[in-house]
């Protein structure tokens, strides 16, 4: 079983961490986070490090290494931000960011608008979309909800899909022979 959670937690210069009751509130260059933790975790400021332990004898290991992943996000999120990239394939798909909106083609009879949660920023180079934003969580699923209006398909892989990812290939029918 995994033992994470006994790693210190160092916060690294111009951030600094408060705790206010069940609530860590973590500020850095880019912004602010909170986060509520659980009543079966402790969290205890010491100096420049934030340490995670359990609150009583019947807590779950689990609960104490999610709770140190998610402090380690709020930090490098107030610090470098996240960004998730998204590309465009297909003939005839597009993207424009229209004020704060997306606005895409995607082989719908009607252009499809997305409008981003608050606190994530969009940005459009050619067919390739910039999701960005200091909470990890809202940008991974900002990027998903994107995604999700039009998945590759497996045929001519048309969609949107993640930079880098491979999209497998399914081959069509085949003329039968005689």
């Amino acid at each position: 079983m995994s033992s994470i959670y006994k790693n210190p937690v160092v916060l690294p210069e111009h951030t600094e961490a408060k705790l206010d009751g069940d609530v860590i509130v973590v500020k850095g260059p880019k912004g602010e986070l909170r986060m509520e933790k659980r009543p079966d975790v402790s969290v205890v400021l010491d100096g420049n490090n934030l340490v995670v332990t359990p609150a009583s004898d019947k807590t779950h290991k689990a609960f104490l290494g999610l709770t140190r992943s998610l402090i380690v996000n709020m930090v490098g999120g107030v610090n470098a931000g996240f960004l998730k990239k998204l590309e465009l394939e297909g003939v005839g798909y597009k993207v424009a960011l229209a004020g704060n909106k997306l606005v895409m083609q995607l082989g719908f009879s009607h252009p499809v608008e997305f409008e981003p949660p608050q606190g994530v920023t969009l940005g459009v180079e050619k067919n390739v979309i910039s999701i960005s934003g200091i909470d990890k969580y809202l940008v991974g699923q900002t990027a998903a909800n994107i995604r999700k209006l039009k998945k590759p398909e497996p045929y001519k892989g048309k969609g949107i899909r993640y930079q880098g990812e491979v999209v497998r290939r399914k081959e069509g029918k085949k003329a039968g022979t005689v």
